[in-house]
């Protein structure tokens, strides 16, 4: 497997992935910049994306970052519309925090299938079998089970928040086991653990990861949280999307194997144009581990939702006043 370089992102995708983002329909890339940087200023809004999305959309946005930073953006800006170009918590999350404000998304249906894997009518009976426990929830949920949490969380934050909770305390941890376990084992803190996975994290396997490593063995695993404990013992790094990206910048090594999804590379060599990146092989046939969602916010998609004011983000006043609060305790407990 050769190295993936960011600029050949969308050529080396799976034909499937890659499609979502080689075309512009009508409009060039050059004349949709054009357009939503017009557009941008006329609406006086905030483009926010995920690192996962595909470059182009990165090069427009106005902020590019994990879910913690975008969380933070989200809460303190002086925009009239937010638009996210993530996944739908995300979104969900913007409007949470934004009541006043108008919040798009570029594809309504580029939902998380972690979030998903948590029901609230199956959380809140699971959530009842322990009731003296404070309920940690990881912020790739819904509102409903934001709503039913006492603090939420990011891959960033968690071992900050975990620790700030008195020894002894029973705790829940929603809806990423492997997330939970890692920290758990780190922490030497025993919780409970709803058994919920990221798909793109969770199909890495540590045979395909050894392969990887003997086929450089010069470069470093570098490894997200959400990654199987199989997966994780390799890893030199383990971290947040923010944090690995942060490690490759600082680190002396040349080369690294990136096991996460691999639209961070785009930002990576950015900072690091004389570095190698690898994104980790999820198998032979499929060597990508791609957020198929992520990849469903596109340059027109993002222009035609600014254009149209849809789709939009509506929450229901009384579940956005019962998610609140768990947010409100994560930005709280780490102040940045």
């Amino acid at each position: 497997m050769a190295p993936m370089f960011a600029n050949d992102y969308n050529q080396t995708m799976p034909r499937d992935i890659a499609s979502t983002s080689a075309g512009f329909g009508t409009y060039s890339q050059e004349e949709l910049f054009r357009r939503i940087g017009a557009l941008k200023k006329e609406m006086n809004a905030l483009i926010l994306a995920h690192y996962y999305t595909v470059p182009e959309i990165q090069q427009v946005a106005d902020i590019v970052g994990d879910s913690l930073a975008l969380a933070r953006a989200a809460e303190k800006n002086d925009a009239d519309v937010i638009v996210f170009a993530g996944v739908y918590f995300m979104a969900e999350t913007a409007k949470i925090l934004n009541p006043q404000k108008q919040v798009l998304m570029p594809d309504a249906y580029a939902g998380c299938p972690l979030a998903d894997s948590c029901p609230a009518d199956e959380f809140r009976k699971f959530k009842e079998s322990y009731p003296d426990a404070i309920v940690v929830t990881y912020i790739n949920s819904t509102a409903d089970i934001k709503a039913l949490s006492d603090i939420t969380c990011t891959s960033s934050n968690v071992e900050q928040i975990i620790r700030q909770i008195p020894p002894g305390k029973q705790i829940i941890f929603a809806p990423d086991r492997n997330l939970g376990g890692y920290i758990s084992r780190k922490l030497q803190r025993e919780m409970i653990l709803w058994q919920g996975c990221c798909y793109v994290h969770d199909a890495f396997s540590e045979i395909y990861i050894l392969k990887a490593c003997l086929d450089y063995p010069d470069a470093e695993l570098i490894a997200h949280p959400e990654c199987q404990e199989e997966v994780l013992r390799h890893a030199a790094f383990i971290g947040s999307t923010k944090a690995l990206l942060d490690y490759t910048v600082a680190s002396t090594a040349e080369k690294f194997i990136v096991a996460t999804e691999p639209g961070i590379l785009y930002e990576m060599q950015k900072r690091s144009p004389q570095k190698t990146f690898i994104p980790a092989p999820r198998d032979p046939e499929s060597p990508f581990s791609v957020c198929t969602q992520m990849k469903q916010n596109t340059l027109e998609k993002l222009y035609q939702c600014m254009l149209n004011r849809k789709p939009e983000i509506v929450i229901d006043e009384t579940l956005r006043l019962a998610s609140l609060g768990s947010i409100k305790r994560m930005l709280e407990m780490t102040p940045g």
